[in-house]
């Protein structure tokens, strides 16, 4: 731990909620939902209007539309919020080499490591200076925790919030954890606060109380021991600029459960080029192929394959996925599946054996050609355009706009720019031809 508040937490505000806020002047100061629409789509993030209803991350969008029904319910625009977050990243690569990021909108910086801050003083000042210039780059606001350790850092930037500064004095960290939930703590999820709870344990001062011998026959050795240190304000975690990703995976949720096998098996090839995609994007490879599956009933299924070597090949990975669908009943229906890979590492090994066999097998002999016929290709049908809520759109004469709702072969268009006043709404044709996607503009003009 640090013997100065040099740990420093950035957690920006309700983000995806507040990208799109400011994208969008209409919606300034209104209550909004991202997430997914479907029947069976989770609440990504709500904005602290939506948040006063109820309505909360994680929920499901269906109770989400009953607490909060006048909201503005749009879908993700990942290109948008990845924008703003490098931005955000790069004003904290500015105060340190030692920055972990958690997640697009969350990260740790060492400041004392890039000679930012020695003292309580000048952190808090580079704190209040890092919420200033993201207000400028980014429009947005970040609440921000300063202590001598991460876990203090990320409760300050909680109690932070909304667009806060919180700063953790060394000598008062028992204090400040004594009343809160045993939830705070790091490594204490829903299981472990149960058991906790039926010891009579339930707050931070409540474990201080029981000691560590009790909380080490509760937990166990090793998580014992971690939750006493927590719960007396110990933290000797560094903060480590590199974080080393242990798997690749995607998966999807569907609005009906699927029931045809067929259907399934198409599914889980789809999700391994996608997650064949996203592990060449990482420059990585992987030995073990994960298929998950969540059945009709919630009950969740995880079969894995280790293959002879990292591969990022497309067929193996969708091959290996298959062979583990093979060993799952699905026939009562799924509502979500996944393909994954973990192992990863920086190289591919070629497969050898399957290298040999395709060399050994005799060539086929070339095959006649055919006789040329004139056939009259047929066009191929253009792709039908879904106008998700929230997504940006441009139009030749009215510039660009965002989807503000569509059905029945029609589509409303709200035309407004980040640095404008609240829009005018226009009605189009789905398949209106002038009416095209559009790209995310900038929050801040340059």
């Amino acid at each position: 731990m640090k013997a100065a508040p040099t740990i420093l937490h950035l957690d920006m505000d309700a983000f995806f909620a507040a990208v799109e806020q400011a994208a969008k002047p209409s919606l300034r100061g209104k209550p909004v939902i991202v997430g997914g629409l479907g029947g069976r789509g989770v609440v990504s993030t709500a904005s602290y209007e939506a948040r006063k209803f109820g309505v909360h991350s994680a929920m499901p969008m269906a109770q989400a539309r009953r607490l909060c029904p006048n909201a503005a319910y749009l879908v993700p625009r990942f290109s948008a919020y990845h924008r703003v977050s490098k931005q955000v990243m790069a004003l904290l690569g500015e105060l340190s080499p030692l920055v972990e990021p958690l997640s697009s909108d969350e990260a740790f910086v060492d400041l004392e490591a890039g000679g930012s801050a020695s003292d309580a003083r000048t952190a808090r000042e580079v704190g209040e200076r890092l919420r200033a210039d993201i207000r400028r780059v980014t429009g947005l606001t970040g609440s921000v925790g300063l202590a001598g350790s991460k876990m203090l850092a990320k409760v300050a930037s909680e109690m932070a919030k909304p667009d806060g500064l919180v700063v953790v004095l060394p000598g008062t960290e028992r204090e400040l954890l004594g009343p809160m939930t045993v939830r705070t703590l790091p490594g204490i999820g829903p299981a472990t606060a149960e058991a906790l709870r039926r010891a009579g344990i339930t707050t931070v001062d409540h474990i201080v109380e029981a000691g560590e011998d009790e909380l080490v026959r509760l937990l166990g050795d090793s998580h014992g021991h971690g939750v006493y240190a927590m719960s007396m304000g110990r933290d000797d975690r560094p903060v480590v600029a590199e974080r080393e990703a242990k798997s690749v995976s995607v998966e999807d949720t569907f609005d009906t459960d699927l029931t045809d096998r067929l259907r399934v098996r198409l599914e889980v090839a789809r999700l391994a080029d996608r997650c064949v995609e996203r592990l060449r994007k990482a420059g990585r490879s992987g030995r073990t192929v994960v298929l998950k599956v969540r059945r009709y009933d919630f009950s969740t299924l995880t079969r894995s394959e280790t293959l002879r070597g990292p591969t990022d090949d497309p067929v193996v990975v969708k091959e290996a996925a298959e062979r583990l669908l093979e060993g799952v009943d699905t026939t009562a229906g799924v509502r979500l599946l996944g393909v994954g890979v973990s192992g990863l590492a920086d190289f591919t090994q070629e497969d050898l054996f399957a290298q040999f066999a395709a060399e050994e097998q005799p060539a086929e002999p070339a095959a006649e050609p055919e006789p040329e016929r004139a056939v009259a290709e047929e066009p191929a049908p253009e792709p039908v355009r879904r106008w998700l809520p929230g997504l940006d759109v441009h139009h030749p004469e009215y510039g660009p706009g965002w989807v503000q709702g569509s059905g029945v072969g029609r589509v409303t268009v709200r035309f407004e720019r980040p640095d404008s006043p609240p829009g005018r709404i226009r009605t189009f044709a789905a398949d209106d031809p002038e009416l095209t996607l559009g790209e995310p503009l900038p929050l801040v003009p340059d």
